[in-house]
């Protein structure tokens, strides 16, 4: 028969050995809130060397977005979830039906090839969880700043994972992969179904996301693992990705004043954009009132020019917009064409030559998830009976992400939670604290086992 858990409860004290010889976290510690018999044998069955191995394996594949490698290490997600006994889906994506689509969410790189991966256990009914989280990886830029470290060498020192990836989200994606194998571990039958999504790039646009949407794969909702910084995140803004076009006036080097530099052409709007992200982030979202800038938009990269000893006659510059939560991407479209356009028709070279904005490459909407919904304070509940701290607090985070395709496309109420800080992610040395991966196993685990509840034959 099918028997919801908990219906036996024991009053559990666990302390996993978290010092893995003393270089992870700070030493044992307890855990003191009422937990069931189920919960405790799978947060005893989260083994910290097998997550170090895990997380170092991710790590070292260099899987960044658009590679060979993103495609190898979605195969060896793959074997995982089926080791974890999952049933897979795993498929071939059709890029140029995909591209075709009305809502297709843009690429920045090539690809010839990707492929999607689903795993679920066995259970009634549609997954009453997802856990998604993203294999691809941006490039590790200049080499020299990584200060001697290889970037996929996965090294540990102190407690700290160093390696392009390891904070976005190679650390969440151990933590869901580690999870569910302590579910198997502990002998643990869920009564309904857990999905896992390991999607490709994500960091590019989305495409793996929305190929999974489109392939059909739904649940009742969805938890992605990106780098949170201790919070639970529940709302996006949105990221847009727009190309500027400034044309000169070619002349030699040596008489620049009879040309007219589009570099130089470019300053105005550059002020222009400035006032524009001012005005967007006076009033914003009670969620990102602790961000001193929830809705950036930058430059870049520039490209200008083909001869030092020229005037650059054309110049293209490629930014990231802001979307403010809630907005329709249209409008903040809308918004920075006008915000140009104005600029152009002030300036005494431009008002003849106007700059022209295209938007390519990836293309993020905002997302969040629906107010009072229970997935957040069960998220919160988990996590401060995996760990023994305070709730999390909910907040918003200025970066775009695969929410807004499960909220939006997939209809899946979705929120983050996942170890490691923002402000490392992308950057030089990127790094997570194994503590941190642990703690979101655990917590993963025990949102799973309450959302999908236990299968007992007794």
């Amino acid at each position: 028969m099918w028997v919801w858990l908990p219906q036996r409860v024991v009053a559990c004290r666990i302390a996993p050995g978290w010092g893995i010889g003393g270089a992870i976290g700070s030493g044992q510690r307890s855990l003191d809130p009422m937990v069931t018999d189920a919960e405790a044998r799978v947060l005893s069955a989260i083994d910290d060397g097998r997550t170090v191995e895990l997380l170092t394996e991710l790590v070292r594949v260099p899987s960044v977005t658009g590679s060979d490698a993103e495609s190898d290490l979605q195969h060896r997600c793959r074997a995982l979830l089926d080791g974890s006994g999952l049933e897979t889906d795993a498929w071939r994506i059709d890029l140029d039906e995909l591209s075709a689509d009305p809502e297709f969410p843009g690429t920045e790189v090539e690809r010839t090839e990707a492929y999607g991966i689903v795993g679920t256990t066995t259970g009634e009914g549609v997954p009453a969880l997802i856990l998604q989280g993203h294999v691809d990886v941006v490039p590790i830029g200049d080499l020299d700043k990584w200060e001697g470290s290889d970037p996929f060498g996965a090294t540990i020192r102190g407690g700290i994972l160093h390696g392009r990836g390891a904070c976005d989200m190679k650390g969440g994606l151990a933590a869901i992969l580690v999870a569910v194998e302590a579910l198997r571990t502990a002998g643990i039958e869920l009564a309904r179904p857990l999905a896992v999504h390991t999607v490709v790039s994500e960091e590019d646009g989305g495409l793996g996301a929305f190929a999974t949407m489109r392939r059909g794969h739904r649940g009742d909702v969805a938890v992605i693992p990106e780098p949170t910084s201790g919070k639970v995140v529940v709302a996006n803004a949105g990221a847009l990705t727009f190309r500027l076009t400034v044309h000169g006036r070619a002349a030699h080097g040596s008489v620049r004043h009879e040309g007219v530099s589009a570099v130089n052409a470019l300053y105005p709007l550059l002020a222009a954009i400035d006032a524009l992200e001012e005005r967007r982030n006076r009033t914003p979202d009670a969620l990102f009132a602790d961000l001193a800038c929830p809705y950036p938009i930058s430059i870049g990269v520039v490209r200008a020019g083909d001869w030092a000893s020229s005037v650059p006659d054309r110049l293209t510059a490629e930014g990231r917009m802001g979307v403010i939560v809630d907005e329709d991407p249209d409008v903040a479209r809308a918004a920075l064409v006008e915000a140009i356009a104005d600029a152009c028709a002030r300036d005494p070279w431009l008002r003849e030559r106007p700059a022209t904005v295209e938007w390519v490459g990836g293309q993020f909407a905002s997302g969040r998830l629906p107010s009072a919904h229970p997935l957040l304070d069960e998220v919160q509940s988990a996590v401060a009976d995996a760990t023994g701290r305070a709730r999390p607090v909910p907040g918003g985070a200025p970066w775009g992400s695969d929410l807004r395709l499960y909220t939006g496309i997939g209809g899946i109420p979705s929120l983050h939670f996942g170890p490691g800080e923002v402000k490392h992610a992308h950057a030089p040395r990127e790094q997570v604290p194994v503590a941190d991966v642990l703690d979101v196993a655990r917590s993963l685990a025990l949102l799973a086992l309450r959302r999908c509840g236990v299968h007992s034959t007794g």
